[in-house]
């Protein structure tokens, strides 16, 4: 089984299928990575999808504002199992400098996320180099880690 388990891992990590939850000015950013000079391509996440159903990372980019918060917990709660988060930026990551009411102080309060990728905007190498964490990250999953289960949050 654990020959499987790696093969199916392999494959996985090769084939991301990603759902942009572009937000705000990083959004600038990741199109450059997105485009032919840093080719998201080489990783297999080149095509966007712009269904939750259809996507296994979600990748959260830019700003989130609390009225913003249940839209990405039904974003995610949407997709299906296996899934990963993805935080681009330091808005995503920690609230970046909007330290006031109206903006969520990190997108782990209220989602499971995988890699974190600081930067106001992060560079593009930093991105590839979070995209490759995240490779080695599914390459040494088990079975039993899956299924995650809904948004732990309920109410945002």
């Amino acid at each position: 089984m654990t020959k499987l388990e790696e093969l199916v891992n392999w494959s996985r990590k090769y084939s991301f299928f990603q759902y942009p939850f572009v937000t705000a000015c990083c959004g600038m950013e990741f199109m450059s990575v997105a485009g032919p000079k840093y080719d998201l391509d080489r990783f297999g996440a080149a095509l966007p999808r712009f269904s939750p159903r259809q996507a296994d990372l979600l990748m959260v980019v830019g700003t989130i504002s609390h009225k913003q918060a249940p839209i990405l917990v039904k974003v995610y709660n949407q997709m299906a199992e296996p899934k990963w988060v993805f935080a681009f930026g330091v808005c995503a990551v920690s609230g970046g400098f909007y330290d006031n009411y109206a903006t969520v102080q990190g997108i782990d309060t209220l989602i499971p996320v995988d890699v974190y990728v600081p930067g106001c905007p992060p560079r593009p190498e930093m991105v590839l180099d979070g995209l490759m964490k995240l490779q080695a990250k599914v390459a040494k999953e088990k079975w039993s880690d899956w299924p995650r289960g809904a948004s732990p949050v309920t109410r945002c």
